[in-house]
């Protein structure tokens, strides 16, 4: 995937949270799950994208 992608999605999925953060009205506890969810899903994305998540769920402790 090439770079410029991975930067309009990561720049997209910001905007959309900050969207989400200011205008829809919620509680603070909800607000924060939903800002930890949606952090996650980015993360484990961008590992998936690096091809890091498989090299990850291979190590046994």
């Amino acid at each position: 995937m090439p770079l410029f992608t991975i930067l309009i999605v990561l720049i997209v999925a910001g905007v959309l949270l900050w969207l989400v953060n200011t205008y829809i009205p919620m509680d603070r506890k909800i607000k924060s799950i939903f800002n930890v969810v949606v952090v996650v899903v980015v993360v484990v994305w961008l590992l998936k994208v690096f091809g890091l998540f498989s090299y990850l769920m291979g190590i046994h402790v």
